[in-house]
């Protein structure tokens, strides 16, 4: 593949090139009074100046923590670009932690600052606060700020009125900073249930912005258009919904959520998105249930397009004359309307965060929409791999980007190797030592690479479940909240590639048998998921473990069951750890039908 034309000593570098280059086009996009308004790539550079100096002048320095608690928007990227024009690392937050959560990343990176969004989030923060000695300001976005005598409160509004002093220079501020220097600290699950730090470099980053840009060079960059939804928290939006987009020059919308996707979408046009399989599964159910609206007629062709498209991929060598001209006709009557729903001029959609399925790939693929599947892992910046868009085989990862050392272990884990590698894991070196070893990441992955070099994803090492969403979830965690309840017994938690997730429980024999004394008209224990008040109990159960979790890891749906996990009915190791996919097998039927909507 061919070297990239820019390799840039840092982030900021990058950043301040482009808008240089790009300097009175439109570059972020945001909502306001129902319409989108914009910032220019200058008008945004000088915002992050000023913010940097602000940085500056509350003490942050080379190497500290600053914490982003925020919804996407533009302010999001400028914080960011001033927290590492500093020479200071950014830790993302989500918006969606509990309180608990945020005290203990703010605590683990020991966080000097905390820029955070809105009021709401504030309130989430306000109880922790005196627990947390080494944060010493807020920055608010919006709101009066923070009433904490020992904690400076800053308002943004009023950094932005300041100018930044004429010494602070371009070549001061980050001349200095270099690939190898930690850019962002990005949390993700551990498998003890704690959120562990990922230390990425600016090399990282870059190294995933410029092997992005040759793999997909073959689409062409002009005049991109980026819609960001995905939450820039997430490591995955962070570089290829933030930094990629800076690369190739392209604008970045911010969508007003997923409830106002396909609105935004057909507003924005985007020629460039990143998404979780959760989103494709969201759309297609959307389009399925539209079509069964429809005439029979309709449906017919639809269905048609679905089968033709299959035939084009799958067997071109069978496509006869009357299929091309039928394909003709289909992309009149069915893919330019898909394609409507998504702007109607995407180049390709890049799905990351967790697996695609076959037939969710064929079906976007039959009806026009290019989806491209990549792999990775915040551990690695987060991208190894992605199809290259001439090339797209479906049901792989893709190749590997440029510069990365990929081998196959011997037990058939993925191992990677190249600048995408992070540094560590933030205070903890005895993980950093076990996951990195002589300079390769192991990932937990398991996967195999054919004779053409495309990678496939088969199994899982790591004890992690990944949902649609992208989320890295440790079942661990929530089965041992579960489980230290006195009316359960045992847990397990199932969702691993689904949506949310669901979980098997057995109640506490003593409690099971007081509780059917008091409710003689009970069942008996051996049909205990048909027993809709036991059932309904448990749920309230989980309801009040839910609250104490993050909303990926809440528990939607229950299924009850007597059978106890036992070493010899082959549930449990020797040790008594659950084989979760002992367990699993047994139950899968069942379980599978929790995510049926009528259930």
């Amino acid at each position: 593949m061919k070297a990239q034309d820019n390799v840039w000593s840092n982030l900021s570098s990058m950043f301040f090139d482009q808008a240089t280059k790009f300097s009175n086009q439109p570059f972020l996009w945001f909502k306001e009074k129902g319409k989108y308004q914009s910032l220019t790539w200058e008008e945004s550079a000088k915002q992050i100046l000023k913010i940097t100096h602000a940085l500056m002048e509350n003490g942050v320095t080379e190497g500290d923590r600053v914490v982003i608690i925020a919804e996407n928007r533009p302010e999001w990227l400028i914080a960011d670009l001033a927290i590492i024009t500093c020479g200071a690392i950014t830790v993302p937050a989500y918006t969606t932690y509990t309180s608990r959560d945020y005290l203990h990343i703010l605590g683990n990176c020991q966080a000097k600052g905390i820029i955070v969004s809105n009021q709401r989030l504030m309130q989430k923060l306000s109880p922790i606060l005196g627990e947390l000695p080494d944060v010493e300001f807020i920055v608010t976005i919006e709101g009066d700020g923070l009433d904490h005598h020992e904690i400076r409160s800053i308002k943004w509004s009023e950094i932005l009125t300041h100018s930044a002093p004429e010494e602070i220079t371009l070549s001061e501020l980050w001349k200095k900073n270099s690939r190898k220097m930690a850019a962002c600290i990005i949390y993700t699950s551990g498998t003890g249930g704690k959120p562990k730090g990922v230390v990425l470099s600016h090399g990282s980053i870059l190294h995933n912005c410029e092997g992005a840009k040759g793999m997909l060079s073959s689409l062409g960059y002009r005049s991109d258009v980026f819609l960001s939804f995905l939450p820039l928290s997430h490591s995955y939006e962070h570089t290829a919904g933030q930094f990629f987009p800076i690369a190739i020059g392209a604008s970045i919308y911010y969508s007003e959520g997923i409830e106002k996707l396909r609105t935004n979408m057909q507003e924005v046009r985007p020629t460039f998105m990143t998404a979780v399989p959760r989103m494709y599964e969201s759309m297609q159910k959307k389009i399925l249930s539209e079509v069964e609206k429809s005439s029979t007629l309709k449906q017919k062709i639809f269905f048609t397009a679905i089968e033709l498209g299959k035939k084009f991929y799958e067997n071109p060598r069978k496509v006869n004359l009357i299929d091309r001209m039928q394909s003709r006709l289909i992309d009149l009557l069915v893919r330019k309307k898909i394609q409507k729903i998504f702007g109607g001029r995407l180049k390709a959609m890049v799905s990351g965060g967790g697996p695609l399925s076959y037939e969710l790939a064929i079906f976007f693929e039959a009806l026009g929409v290019k989806i491209l599947q990549g792999y990775g892992q915040t551990e690695s910046g987060p991208v190894i791999s992605c199809n290259p868009p001439e090339a797209n085989r479906l049901g792989t990862v893709g190749k590997v980007l440029e510069n990365v050392d990929l081998s196959i272990a011997d037990d058939g884990e993925i191992l990677v190797k190249g600048e995408l590698v992070m540094e560590k894991y933030w205070g903890d070196p005895s993980l950093t030592a076990e996951t990195i070893r002589d300079e390769w990441l192991h990932t937990g992955d398991i996967g195999e690479v054919d004779k053409d070099g495309y990678l496939t994803i088969t199994d899982r090492k790591k004890d992690i479940m990944v949902t649609t969403g992208g989320d890295n979830i440790s079942p661990q965690k929530i089965e041992g909240l579960l489980s230290a309840r006195k009316e359960v017994h045992q847990a397990s938690v199932y969702g691993d590639r689904k949506p949310y997730l669901v979980c098997l429980i057995v109640p506490d024999e003593e409690f099971l048998k007081i509780w059917l004394t008091k409710n003689p008209d009970g069942k008996s224990a051996t049909e205990i998921n048909d027993n809709k008040e036991l059932k309904d109990f448990f749920v309230s159960v989980v309801h009040s473990i839910n609250t104490s979790l993050s909303q990926p890891e809440k528990i939607k749906k229950i299924m009850l069951t007597s059978e106890i996990f036992s070493v010899e009915n082959g549930m449990l190791t020797p040790t008594m750890k659950i084989k979760r996919h002992k367990v699993h097998d047994k139950f899968k039927e069942r379980l599978e039908k929790l995510y049926d909507k009528s259930v």
